[in-house]
């Protein structure tokens, strides 16, 4: 199974690492044409909004668009959260707008306010998935089609719409492989 990371900006490599810890092959993406032959793609954190201009720079939004609409599937971390919802709280900046979902950036703080916390997602098994939270994104609001998988103090940490998965936290930071795991099997189901 092969599955591609953005690798533009924010850490990228430790998603890299972590899909090849789970046996896939991981490959950086920089490039649209490097999309062409992926299972699945990662967008990792950094910052949302320099993301969503490289990718446009770069000609990956619409690749990315495209490809997803022939059954690629996607996984975003933190600002790879903040670039798949619909709707940016306060924020016109670019984003793919794929998931039905409303997103408020930095919303449990700045970098001092940085936690860690673990959630009980029943998708992932009976033992707790250690979350890393920094300068957090969460989800406000979703549609119908987007199911909620954990939250923290009542906000969306964790949410899949159809070939979606979002997560608010980085997981690519611990050892705890599960969710990159889950999202191979939703690459695998929809290849």
């Amino acid at each position: 199974m092969k599955i591609g990371v953005l690798a533009l900006q924010g850490a990228f490599r430790e998603h890299r690492w972590t899909l090849e810890r789970c046996g896939a092959e991981a490959i950086e993406i920089r490039r649209p044409d490097e999309l062409d032959d992926v299972a699945g793609l990662v967008i990792p954190g950094g910052e949302s909004t320099t993301i969503g201009k490289m990718m446009v720079d770069w000609g990956l939004m619409d690749k990315i668009k495209a490809r997803y609409a022939q059954g690629m599937a996607l996984y975003g971390t933190c600002a790879g959260m903040i670039l798949l919802c619909r709707e940016i709280i306060g924020s016109d900046q670019p984003r793919l707008g794929l998931m039905d979902a409303v997103v408020r950036r930095n919303a449990f703080g700045r970098q001092r306010e940085s936690f860690e916390a673990d959630l009980y997602v029943p998708e992932f098994g009976a033992e707790p998935v250690r979350a890393v939270f920094i300068r957090a994104p969460y989800i406000e609001q979703v549609g119908p089609q987007v199911a909620v998988m954990a939250k923290v103090n009542e906000k969306i940490v964790i949410a899949r719409q159809d070939k979606i998965l979002v997560t608010a936290f980085h997981p690519e930071l611990t050892q705890d492989d599960r969710i990159h795991q889950y999202f191979i099997q939703m690459a695998a189901d929809k290849a």
